[in-house]
């Protein structure tokens, strides 16, 4: 029997080593592809799909505006119009179906078949666009995409970004372009936090004494929601109150809260008198009929903890809710006020969690939505219970804080490999049978100290936590388990088509692969350096023999290099190129290197691959780009 064996195993082997002439080898079948977020079902075909200049999207009739949408888009990738028709397709099609009967699709979900065609059938338009985002990833990385079929949908109906518009004055286009780039990650959701302690950041008709200089016109509001609601994201508004109000009560002195001491509040409005209630009313009456998303935020956070210290708090609440209650009942009830105007308007109440509770005679009417991101007062789980919708925008892992000097970032490995959206602050969980009343979560951007960071820096660095968000929030098996291996997914799928670039014409090593010595942090990985982003950044370890080296994929002629500075600078490093990425060739030695631009020109050498090899650090800290630019002879 041995003998039998290996005689058998032999004859295996040199039948699976013969080829037979006039047979084919069978194809390896497509493993799943890159997409962020991933793909929840896949089922892989052998070969691929071509999407050529001859492509069309053809569309069902009603899925005109999601095609328009996805032609513009496509046009933004390869830099010519893409026609658009309702019958005949073809080979080379990307195909727009809506009908589906697959209920496990939902509102937003959608399935897809790869073949010589690409076939998107939704039971809703939201669910086709979702598609088309998914072929735009795809298409974002080559011009052929892995034949086979998926399902795909989300677990959490709501995925987004909250901008601290009040506190900095983010512009037009940036808010534009984030729109975009929120649903190229299939997120939906823009929250606007419009008016805080630094300002009030849309114009007012009703009460212009109290708008920024640097502000938001209504048109320009009208074109954001516009444009946004073709991208299938809701935008909704936050106007905070009864705190956070310097602004305003900067023009209204008399409505500012003092206390027994005599000490003034510039930031909480006395809800002890008609006119805080009518000066808040305004602001509700002119920008309900503004958005036409199905929430409005009324903030409500961080208001007065020390209730003693304004005992006409206690007079206000006894006076209007009875003997029994108590100071905290007068903000409470404040909350049920504005409630009862937005939901006359027809929309629905959110507000943070912070100070929803305490009262002896209110209680939060539960038809609002909780936005839950500290770990005061009751628990995510009491809210649910109290018959709320909750939303988890807890500090960790979503927040991004312009502080004094620094900036706060979202712990992305944690939130990508151990956090999920059922998790809230202070690790405080939902049981199973109330997670499905947890809306989702956001990114959430806040600017305590605006000048901390441009928007520009802000953008660059809060585009992996979004990458993070949008594959927790949409629940599907993810494609790899580490976050430094999602960090290569990232760089993979890239920017939505339309973001701007600041690379420059001709520059070799832009999009290109990069490898470096080390990373300080997953926040600044090598990619940054050659993204055409002036925003984001490369950044070392702390030692003087760092290096980044960039894949020309082909050799190339070498004649100029540009680096552009972080302030962790390099006094001394070599440029060098090199054919095989082994042995290196220096083409210019930098001594006394003084930050900013580094602007070698005069090279003279070629290579697949250029190296910036440090030599010396400037500062204690290590080595950080910006951007390493390379050009030819």
């Amino acid at each position: 029997m041995p003998l039998l064996r290996t005689l058998g195993a032999a004859l295996a082997v040199l039948a699976a080593s013969t080829a037979i002439p006039g047979t084919a080898t069978a194809q390896a079948v497509n493993p799943k592809p890159q997409t962020i977020p991933a793909l929840r079902e896949w089922t892989g075909g052998t070969g691929d799909f071509t999407f050529s200049a001859t492509s069309r999207v053809v569309r069902d009739p009603a899925l005109a505006t999601t095609a328009a949408v996805f032609a513009d888009d496509l046009t933004a990738r390869f830099g010519h119009p893409v026609a658009q028709t309702d019958t005949g397709a073809r080979a080379g099609d990307v195909v727009l179906r809506l009908g589906s009967t697959d209920t496990a699709l939902g509102e937003e979900g959608y399935a897809l078949s790869v073949t010589d065609r690409v076939v998107i059938t939704a039971r809703t338009d939201t669910g086709a666009f979702y598609g088309t985002r998914t072929v735009l990833q795809l298409l974002k990385q080559r011009t052929t995409i892995p034949r086979g079929t998926a399902r795909d949908w989300p677990l959490k109906p709501e995925r987004g970004l909250m901008v601290d518009n009040g506190r900095k004055y983010f512009t037009p286009q940036w808010l534009a372009d984030h729109v975009k780039e929120l649903a190229y990650l299939k997120m939906n959701y823009l929250h606007l936090h419009l008016s805080d302690n630094l300002g009030f950041r849309i114009e007012s008709e009703k009460h212009p004494e109290y708008v920024s200089a640097q502000h938001l016109t209504k048109q320009q509001v009208r074109d954001l929601i516009a444009l946004a609601a073709r991208y299938k994201v809701t935008v909704v508004p936050e106007f905070d109150a009864p705190g956070h109000m310097d602004t305003i009560l900067a023009k209204h002195p008399d409505l500012k809260l003092v206390s027994s001491s005599g000490q003034v509040n510039n930031g909480f409005i006395d809800l002890s008198k008609p006119a805080a209630y009518t000066l808040i009313k305004d602001i509700y009456d002119e920008y309900l009929p503004l958005f036409p998303a199905p929430y409005f935020h009324i903030g409500a956070d961080e208001y007065v903890t020390d209730y003693a210290s304004y005992p006409q708090l206690l007079t206000y609440a006894r006076a209007t809710y009875g003997s029994t209650a108590n100071a905290k009942d007068a903000y409470l009830g404040f909350v049920n006020w504005a409630n009862g105007i937005v939901r006359a308007a027809g929309k629905t109440t959110r507000a943070w969690n912070d100070g929803l509770h305490g009262g002896s005679a209110v209680r939060v009417q539960s038809n609002i939505v909780i936005e839950f991101w500290y770990k005061y007062g009751l628990t995510p789980q009491q809210h649910v219970d109290n018959g709320h919708l909750i939303s988890n925008e807890s500090w960790d892992p979503t927040y991004y804080v312009l502080y004094n000097g620094s900036v706060g970032r979202p712990n992305t490995t944690w939130g990508y490999e151990t956090w999920n959206t059922n998790v809230f602050q202070g690790n405080q969980t939902l049981n199973s049978a109330s997670q499905s009343r947890n809306l989702g979560s956001k990114i959430h951007v806040w600017c305590d100290y605006p000048a901390g960071e441009t928007e520009a820096q802000i953008a660059s660095g809060i585009r992996d936590p979004l990458r993070m968000l949008a594959q927790q929030t949409w629940g599907s098996p993810k494609l790899v388990s580490t976050w430094s291996a999602f960090t290569s997914v990232i760089a993979v799928i890239g920017r939505n088509p339309a973001w701007p670039s600041s690379a420059q014409p001709g520059n070799l090593a832009f999009g290109k692969p990069v490898t470096v010595s080390s990373t300080e942090t997953p926040a600044f990985p090598g990619v940054n350096a050659v993204d055409g982003d002036y925003g984001s950044r490369w950044s070392s370890a702390y030692t003087d023999r760092e290096w980044i080296t960039v894949d020309l994929g082909v050799t190339r002629q070498v004649g100029r290099v540009k680096l552009s500075w972080e302030t962790a600078y390099g006094r001394g490093y070599l440029v060098q190129s090199s054919v095989d990425g082994v042995s290196w060739t220096t083409l210019r030695t930098v001594t006394g290197g003084d930050g900013g631009v580094d602007d070698l020109t005069g090279l003279a050498g070629s290579g697949r691959y250029v190296r910036v090899q440090g030599t010396a650090r400037a500062t204690s800290w290590g080595f950080s780009l910006y951007e390493f630019e390379v050009y030819g002879a």
